[in-house]
């Protein structure tokens, strides 16, 4: 698959997926909706790391640079 993240798409990522993490860890967001948003962040950031946007696929696109 080809790579299709930018590099500021990718920092946006990982401080929203660190943001629900310590949210999450810290009570302020917990149960069911916690535990959902924590999948969510989990999810978030692997589509960062590995630089490819599933959702972004279907409609062609790309925030990296050429």
């Amino acid at each position: 698959m080809r790579k299709n993240m930018g590099v500021a798409d990718r920092i946006i990522r990982v401080i929203i997926a660190a943001t629900v993490a310590v949210l999450y860890l810290t009570n302020i967001i917990s149960g069911t909706i916690g535990t959902i948003l924590l999948i969510l962040a989990g999810i978030i950031l692997l589509t960062s790391i590995f630089r490819i946007c599933p959702t972004y696929l279907p409609f062609g696109i790309k925030t990296c640079a050429k």
